[in-house]
């Protein structure tokens, strides 16, 4: 775990194309499995990540809302697909756009989640940085945490009108936006 916090440097750490970043957790978000990928970009060393909540690598540039629709649309056992800005243990930043699938034992017991990600596109990066900007503008003018999950939720929600998440990640990821 990190001893301090890290302060975001500004430097933008990018992976190819044909690699893919893989994390397993438990079903409280504790990371279990950490792929080559993931430890690299993310400036890790295997026993700095595993053991450590996922958060670890959480950018104060990512939008609370954001989290609370992942972590909504995961406790009901469904997957979804996500832009995300996290943030390296050097300070650098890397986007992902992220798969994170609920994971089952061999018997169909509950066990975590499992997490794909590759790395997006430099247009689709540049809208939904624009859309995350506003979100956290709103979450910042709200007084409490709870409050600030509120206030982005509805400007998700403005921002998208008839739209979901998913049907503009989807759009922006096939092109269509």
């Amino acid at each position: 775990m990190r001893a301090t916090q890290t302060r975001p440097t500004g430097v933008e750490r990018t992976f190819g194309v044909d690699e893919i970043i893989v994390t397993k957790t438990d079903p409280r978000g504790v990371i279990t499995y950490a792929n080559e990928v993931f430890l690299r970009t993310s400036a890790l060393t295997e026993a700095e990540a595993i053991g450590q909540p996922h958060n670890l690598i959480r950018h104060p540039d990512m939008p609370r809302s954001v989290f609370k629709l992942l972590w909504d649309t995961l406790e009901q056992r469904q997957e979804i697909f996500a832009y995300v800005k996290n943030l390296a243990a050097d300070g650098a930043h890397y986007w992902v756009f992220a798969h994170v699938t609920p994971s089952y034992t061999a018997d169909g017991r509950f066990a975590g989640y499992h997490s794909n990600r590759r790395s997006p596109d430099k247009p689709v990066v540049t809208e939904v940085s624009r859309l995350y900007d506003r979100l956290l503008a709103a979450e910042r003018g709200a007084p409490n945490t709870k409050a600030a999950v509120e206030a982005g939720w509805q400007a998700m929600l403005a921002e998208l009108g008839d739209q979901t998440y998913d049907e503009y990640v989807w759009a922006l990821t096939t092109g269509a936006r």
